[in-house]
C-alpha cells in the first residue's frame, strides 16, 4: 500500500467523474453516504456537484486518498456556515473503495482528517452516521465518541427507520 493524501486537489473533470463513480459504488455496496442503494451516477451527480461547489468556493475542503495514484478514499470537511460554529467542522461522505475494508484506508483517512483539522486550527470534528452498519465502532477506534443520537431520524425504506448518530473528536 502506497497511500498518500491530497487536500483540495484540483477539481478536474476526471476527478469529479472518479468521485461520482466511487460514491455510486460505495452506495451500491451498502455504504451510508447519503443515498440508499441502488443508485446511478446520474442520481449521485447533483449531490456531488453541490459538494464540489462548496470546495471550489473555498468554504469546504476535499480530502482524497490515493493508493498508487488510484482514488481509494475521500471525505469532505464541511463548514457549518454559521459563525457560532466556525471553530469546528463536519466530516461528510466518508468513503473508501468497496472491498478494501481491513486495508487501513479508512483509519488512515480519519487520521489525516485529524491532521487537517489541527492545521485549520479547529477545536473539533464531527461525523454523523446511519446506525445499523457498525460504523460507530470504527469511529470509536479512531478516537471519536458518541455525543448524540436521534432515534429513527433516517428512513431508509418502508418500516426501516435508523438512528442518526453524532460522533465527535475533540482536537483541543
Amino acid at each position: 500500500m502506497t497511500l498518500s493524501f491530497v487536500l483540495d486537489p484540483p477539481l478536474t473533470d476526471r476527478l469529479r467523474a472518479e468521485i461520482v463513480e466511487l460514491w455510486t459504488e460505495v452506495t451500491n455496496a451498502g455504504g451510508a453516504v447519503g443515498f440508499v442503494a441502488p443508485v446511478t451516477a446520474d442520481q449521485v451527480r447533483p449531490v456531488a456537484q453541490a459538494a464540489f461547489t462548496g470546495v471550489a468556493d473555498g468554504v469546504d475542503h476535499l480530502l482524497i486518498g490515493l493508493d498508487d495514484g488510484r482514488l481509494v478514499s475521500l471525505l469532505f470537511v464541511a463548514d457549518n456556515r454559521f459563525e457560532l460554529k466556525a471553530h469546528w467542522r463536519v466530516l461528510k461522505r466518508v468513503m473508501v473503495v468497496p472491498g478494501s475494508q481491513g486495508r487501513g484506508y479508512g483509519a488512515a483517512l480519519m487520521r489525516e482528517a485529524t491532521v487537517v483539522g489541527r492545521k485549520l486550527g479547529l477545536a473539533g470534528l464531527q461525523v454523523t452516521l446511519r446506525d445499523g452498519h457498525g460504523l460507530d465502532n470504527f469511529y470509536r477506534s479512531v478516537g471519536y465518541r458518541e455525543v448524540g443520537r436521534i432515534p429513527g431520524a433516517l428512513r431508509v425504506g418502508p418500516g426501516d427507520d435508523r438512528d442518526e448518530v453524532l460522533m465527535w473528536l475533540d482536537l483541543r
